[in-house]
Formats: C-alpha cells, structure tokens, sequence
C-alpha cells in the first residue's frame, strides 16, 4: 500500500470547479492554507504526545510538525507581501468528515488517525500540484516546492498506519478513500483549502 502513487490513492481529482475557485478566493486559499499548516503541525505534536511509547511514530511526527510550521511561516509571509491579513475562518467539513468514521478503541484508532493523515497530505499535495500552474510564478513556484514534502507526509502516514495495524489495512483506506472522494466532489457554500466545488 504504501509504495502507491497519490494518484492512484485518491479515488478522483479536484474538480475544476474548485479550481475556479481558488484563482477567484487567493486571499482566502492562503488563510486557509495557512490554517491547515498550523492544524498539520499541531496534530502531529498530539500524536507525539498520545503515543509517546512508539518511537518511530515520534520521530516522524517531530519531524513533520517541523515541517508543517515551516510551511506556515512560508505562507503567512506570502500573506504579509500581497497585504491579505490573517482572519479566523470556519473550518471546512473535511476532515471532520473523515473523522466521524474513526474507530473508538484501539489500536483501531490510532490505524484510522494515520490513514485519514495520509488522505489529508495526499489530497493537499494534489491540489497543490492542480492549482501552481494557474497561479502567478512566485505562488505557483512555492505551490510547486511543497509537493515533494507533502508526499513524503503521506507516505509517512501511510506506512506507520500498516505497521500499527498489524493486519492489512485495505478494507479501512478503500472505505476511507470514499467517503474522501465524496467530501471532495459535493458543492460547498464557502470556498475552503479542502472545500468542495461551489455551491
């Protein structure tokens, strides 16, 4: 599983309305994106913490979290430069989405936590990659600069899931993999990093 390409991981591409979107929304896809940066680094933190005891878990994650607020420095600067001030905004129903379906006990959930990780950096690299050659060349050349980290988070994630797992975890991505591919293609009313296509 974890040798899989994103592309073959991800059940569908982003639409292109979502696209559309974002060349529309640029102000709000770099609050959010910076949002989901900060949100990555501090789940990796929580997960460090939770699961002290599994070394390899820790190492990874300490060095994603790393990463994760690298990139939101990145962009919070790139915010400052094009005058786009940091605001809250709601949270899209994505990941949340895939959460509801978690298991409750483990280390079932723990399995879930990573494989929904992996969607989450695999559907971020995607998009990355879809939407930097419609950007501007500075944005587009960052966009383009975080695909080789972000799947390296997904694989990552991926493969501490089926080490965790003691048992194949095909059945829980396959299921995982719909449910993301459904969040994906249903119209949101607000555009978001990880929304859907406009309502």
């Amino acid at each position: 599983m974890s040798t899989q390409t994103i592309t073959t991981f991800l059940h569908n591409a982003t639409p292109q309305g979502w696209i559309d979107a974002a060349l529309a929304n640029q102000e709000i896809l770099l609050i959010d994106h910076a949002n989901c940066e900060k949100k990555a680094a501090a789940t990796a933190v929580n997960l460090m913490f939770r699961y002290s005891d599994r070394s390899d878990l820790v190492l990874k994650m300490s060095r994603l979290a790393r990463e994760e607020l690298r990139h939101f420095e990145q962009v919070m600067g790139f915010m400052k430069r094009r005058g786009a001030e940091n605001r809250n905004l709601s949270a899209s129903r994505y990941a949340e989405g895939m959460r509801k379906q978690m298991a409750t006990y483990e280390p079932n959930k723990l399995v879930d936590v990573l494989i929904i990780g992996a969607f989450i950096e695999a559907r971020s690299c995607e998009r990355f990659q879809s939407i930097a050659p419609h950007l501007d060349e500075e944005l587009g050349s960052f966009y383009t600069s975080l695909l080789k980290s972000e799947s390296r988070h997904f694989r990552d994630y991926l493969a501490l899931a089926e080490l965790y797992a003691g048992a194949p975890i095909d059945e829980r991505v396959a299921m995982f993999r719909d449910i993301e591919a459904e969040l994906i293609e249903r119209p949101d009313s607000d555009f978001r990093f990880h929304s859907g296509p406009p309502a």
